[in-house]
């Protein structure tokens, strides 16, 4: 089941607010978004008086200006423009005249994050699935925050478990008081999907074929079996908890052989039957002690970080995932003996893409309040 992105409460009619938004990204997770947005338009038009206006559309190389109407209600009437692609010139077009207007980054490129302080300073909202703002150098983390502090917002909650309200959670123990002890979580949903599948009966690198061939992989598997993009992730948490962790510092244990790390992406498929013993053994390690084989990130209140494939007693509630799964365990204060958990699926394009939207719209919110 999708998240829900939240009810804006009815307005009166009269007062309409809009929304100047941008889009960076339009790959799976920003198609799926524009197809939420258009579906949503009248309903948050007619009962929040909020209008959403579509003010541009930025690929890598291209970007198409003016297709409020083509992209949000499919108008395709030949009026839209496509130019080179250019941020700067891109997020000046967004803006416009509008006084609120809002920026969608959901490319997974740096070039595009490191462009989130003087957007922020700028007045302009940002609303990302891209993990590399948060987990990228901490001065520039540093520096968004500080950006934002002007009173343009910046969301992230997709940046960790897809739609999950993961970082909202947290953000909701902290400001109420609580104190953080762990985190600790499965926060890859394709190799939560490979934890749950691997029972002996096929070899991993079977199972591995099929996650790649459904879509559940990246385009190179060992961008999951490297373990890297889970740390990315935990970085965030811990930023948002406020602890100044970088990605080196995340102890990460690859699950790829050294040998297959450096080969071209056809020539690492090939091999992949040499995953096959050493996960045989670790199945049977898992076996042999009554456990389950888990991908696990975790985080101390001393903030040390650690991404490992680990057994965990039958018994433990990340032993009972199903599929794709994600799920954070929050230990504080309040949550000692009995941890706060946010289970639920960790991937997909339209769950992504919902999380997105559930920004937007407390960013919508806000401005609502502000008015």
């Amino acid at each position: 089941m999708h998240p829900l992105p939240p009810r804006v409460a009815p307005v009166a009619a009269t007062r309409r607010r809009t929304l100047a938004v941008g889009l960076i990204g339009p790959g799976r997770v920003g198609s799926a978004l524009l197809d939420q947005l258009r579906q949503a338009r009248p309903r948050l038009l007619h009962d929040a008086g909020l209008e959403l206006q579509l003010r541009g559309v930025a690929a890598s190389k291209r970007m198409w200006l003016d297709c409020d109407d083509a992209e949000l209600n499919e108008r395709h009437d030949g009026a839209q423009t496509w130019r080179p692609s250019d941020l700067d010139a891109f997020a000046a077009h967004v803006r416009g005249t509008h006084r609120d207007a809002l920026l969608i980054d959901c490319s997974a490129d740096e070039a595009v994050a490191a462009r989130y302080p003087c957007w922020l300073a700028a007045g302009i909202h940002v609303v990302t699935p891209n993990k590399l703002a948060g987990s990228g150098p901490l001065e520039r983390w540093q520096a968004i925050r500080a950006a934002g502090a002007g009173g343009a917002r910046f969301r992230y909650e997709a940046t960790v478990c897809a739609g999950l309200p993961v970082v909202q959670t947290l953000r909701d123990l902290l400001d109420t008081g609580d104190e953080l002890l762990a985190v600790d979580g499965m926060f890859s949903g394709t190799l939560a999907w490979l934890c749950n599948r691997h029972d002996g009966h096929q070899p991993f690198s079977a199972l591995l074929r099929e996650a790649h061939a459904l879509g559940y992989t990246e385009p190179d598997p060992r961008d999951d079996l490297s373990g890297r993009d889970v740390a990315r992730k935990l970085v965030i948490l811990a930023r948002e908890a406020g602890w100044p962790l970088s990605l080196d510092e995340v102890a990460v244990e690859s699950l790829v052989p050294p040998a297959l790390a450096a080969l071209p992406a056809d020539a690492f498929m090939q091999r992949l039957d040499e995953l096959d013993a050493p996960m045989a053994a670790r199945l049977a390690e898992a076996r042999a002690g009554h456990g389950v084989l888990r991908h696990v990130a975790s985080l101390d209140r001393h903030g040390r970080a650690r991404v490992q494939l680990t057994v965990l007693p039958a018994g433990h509630p990340f032993a009972h995932t199903r599929l794709t799964d994600n799920v954070v365990q929050f230990t504080t204060r309040r949550y000692c003996d009995n941890p706060l958990l946010v289970q639920g699926p960790g991937a997909g394009p339209e769950v992504t893409a919902a999380g997105v939207f559930a920004d937007l719209l407390r960013i919508a919110e806000s401005l609502e309040v502000r008015a």
